[in-house]
C-alpha cells in the first residue's frame, strides 16, 4: 500500500491535519504523521468571528505522531502533505523537515500544502519560482520567498497543490487526489 507523509506539530490546525489524513485513508493510502518527536500532538481550531480582524484560536484535537522528523526516510513515501496552523512557523527551522521537503519538491513528487505551510517550503529553499496559495496574510512572505501568491482554493503548480485554509479543503484535496490517482494509485 502506498504511503503518504504528513509533516506537522503542536498547534497545527485540527481540520488541516485530520481532513487530509482521513481523506487519504479513505482513498486507500497508508498515512504517517511526522512531528518533532513521536508524541501525542495538541492541535488547535482557528475560527473566523465576525468583527475580529484575524482568526481566533481554541484547543482542538490531540492526535499521536507516528514518528519523529529525524526518523523519516522520504523515499518510503509517494507524497507529502503539510498542513497549516501555527506548526509551520517552528517546524520550518528543523533541518530534517527541510531535508524531507527538498526530497519531495526537488524530486517533483506530489505535495499538498495549505495555509501557513509555504513558510516551510520557503525555509527549505523550494518556493522560489513557484505559484502558490497561502493564508492571505502570508502574501508578502510568499513574494519575499520568490514565489507568486495566488488567492485561490486549489492552485496547481506541477505536482504541488496549495490552498488558503481549511474552507478550501474540498477543492484542494480533489486536485491532490486526482494527481495521486493518475500517478500513484492506492
Amino acid at each position: 500500500m502506498p504511503k503518504v507523509l504528513i509533516l506537522t506539530g503542536d498547534a497545527a490546525e485540527s481540520l488541516e491535519v485530520m481532513y487530509p489524513y482521513q481523506r487519504l485513508l479513505e482513498e486507500g493510502y497508508e498515512v504517517d504523521i511526522a512531528a518533532p518527536s513521536a508524541k501525542k500532538l495538541q492541535f488547535v481550531v482557528h475560527d473566523f468571528i465576525e468583527g475580529y480582524d484575524t482568526y481566533t484560536e481554541k484547543p482542538g484535537y490531540a492526535w499521536p505522531a507516528d514518528l519523529a522528523f529525524a526518523d523519516v526516510d522520504p523515499a518510503a513515501y509517494v507524497a507529502l502533505v503539510i498542513p497549516g496552523g501555527r506548526a509551520p512557523e517552528y517546524i520550518r527551522n528543523d533541518p530534517d523537515v527541510q531535508r524531507i521537503v527538498r526530497y519531495f519538491m526537488e524530486g517533483d513528487k506530489p505535495v499538498a500544502q495549505l495555509c501557513h505551510a509555504p513558510q516551510v517550503l520557503a525555509a527549505a529553499g523550494t518556493l522560489t519560482g513557484r505559484r502558490t496559495a497561502a493564508y492571505p496574510a502570508l502574501a508578502p512572505d510568499v513574494t519575499a520567498a520568490g514565489a507568486e501568491f495566488v488567492d485561490g482554493a486549489a492552485v496547481i503548480d506541477g505536482q504541488m497543490v496549495s490552498a488558503r485554509a481549511w474552507p478550501d479543503h474540498p477543492a484542494w484535496m480533489r486536485e491532490f487526489i486526482a494527481i495521486l490517482r493518475s500517478k500513484l494509485p492506492a
